[in-house]
């Protein structure tokens, strides 16, 4: 499986990056703003995503439109400083599987990670 880290703090994708790095992904690539985001997603084509809102260029929401239109089988995991409710049902109805809050930890990142995972793993 390949998964995509895109966020606009090099310090987050660092630390997805070494949560998931021995898990289960082969490979992983990394986008730091929501225009770099779609051109990795288009060349990458990663299974699941790893996705900031609050990013330059373009803002993770219209990056997670984009993303569902191209290819609607892609697990999107959100991960905010935005915690609010709206913000966190809109990702979900756009088609997010999960959304967490930064700061998190190592276990709430993995949870969410299996949280994504659980029906496609089982598929």
């Amino acid at each position: 499986m390949k998964l995509l880290i895109v966020d606009d703090a090099s310090m987050v994708r660092r630390a997805v990056g070494r949560v998931f790095t021995a898990d289960f992904f082969e490979e992983i690539e990394q986008a730091a703003d929501g225009l770099e985001a779609l051109a990795t997603f288009e060349t990458f084509q990663p299974d699941v995503v790893t996705l900031d809102i609050t990013m330059p260029h373009l803002d993770g929401l219209s990056v997670l439109e984009e993303m569902i239109k191209r290819n609607p089988d892609v697990r999107v995991l959100i991960i905010s400083a935005l915690a609010d409710v709206h913000t966190a049902v809109k990702a979900l109805k756009i088609g997010a599987e999960q959304f967490i809050c930064k700061p998190f930890t190592q276990e709430e990142l993995r949870e969410g990670l299996d949280e994504v995972l659980e029906d496609y793993v089982t598929n």
